[in-house]
């Protein structure tokens, strides 16, 4: 039987059980490195994917959709939960699909994940359409719940991007943007929460941010579309303000703030000048971008 890079033994470290606590972290901690170094080799694939994502997700109301199984569905949740406190991506505009639902992210479901009626259905469910993008997530690449989630996503005409840490895989084959992260063998063998998980969890960091930032939802690299609401961050919408508009004081951003209802995009306009009214008129016009819509002004 041919093994897969993810489920091959190491034979450097059966030996792993005796050493001292020291060289197990070294060992443990160079895997984690080589994570870091599969997903720089991925680089313009994952360029590939965000270009590609952009330009779907620019127009229309289409989805932003992360679907996996397993750790790499906790993963795939855990970043699409962040869309919208950090980038202020509209809830409506956001799925997240994980093989088992919602009882499988606190714990293991067993046989959810070799469920490839239970994807499809989900994907008819969902209503996958043409202005939406897929991202799904499988270390092996071969998960058939994962794969066929996205096959059937990619039938229905959604762009779908592939995340596997193995190459020339079913899940890799089936996407429009395939992303292999080469982490290679793990530390305890086939455990792909490791090095496998590590990879997944950098690519999906750069792709969401790079995306958003593409998507207007940034202003340079401040987080002016920052939607979660609690009393630390009435303080960082202030200094986030005061960073798009260094000359402006405390009392003033403030005021900017709370008219804007805590948007700190919007406050940044109405400091200019702009009424709530004609700031989010403004933004309208120049699809999200405050430095365009700024640059009108004359800033």
């Amino acid at each position: 039987m041919t093994l897969l890079p993810t489920e091959s033994i190491d034979t450097s470290l059966r030996d792993l059980d005796l050493k001292p606590n020291s060289e197990i972290l070294d060992v443990l901690l160079e895997s984690q490195r080589r994570a870091v170094e599969a997903v720089r080799q991925a680089r313009d694939s994952l360029d590939a994917a965000v270009t590609a994502a952009a330009a779907r997700l620019a127009t229309g109301e289409g989805r932003l959709i992360l679907a996996g199984a397993g750790a790499s569905g906790r993963l795939a949740v855990q970043d699409g939960a962040e869309m919208w406190p950090t980038y202020g991506w509209p809830h409506a505009r956001l799925l997240l699909c994980m093989a088992g639902g919602s009882e499988a992210l606190l714990s293991s479901i067993e046989g959810v994940e070799d469920d490839a009626d239970a994807a499809s259905h989900d994907v008819e469910d969902a209503g996958v359409n043409a202005e939406d993008v897929v991202i799904a997530l499988a270390a092996s690449g071969q998960s058939p719940w994962t794969c066929a989630w996205l096959e059937h996503a990619r039938q229905r005409g959604a762009l779908t991007i592939g995340l596997s840490n193995n190459p020339d895989t079913r899940l890799l084959r089936a996407a429009d943007c395939p992303i292999w992260l080469d982490s290679g063998a793990e530390v305890l063998a086939g455990s792909t929460r490791m090095a496998a998980g590590t990879a997944q969890k950098i690519a999906l960091n750069l792709f969401s941010t790079t995306l958003m930032i593409r998507l207007n939802r940034t202003h340079g690299n401040l987080m002016v579309d920052m939607a979660a609401v609690n009393r630390k961050l009435d303080q960082r919408r202030i200094r986030l303000l005061q960073g798009v508009l260094p000359e402006i004081d405390d009392e003033s951003a403030a005021v900017a703030v709370a008219a804007a209802d805590g948007w700190v995009k919007l406050a940044a306009l109405i400091a200019l000048g702009d009424s709530a009214a004609q700031g989010r008129q403004r933004l309208e016009r120049h699809a999200g971008s405050l430095r365009s819509a700024m640059k009108e002004l004359g800033r």
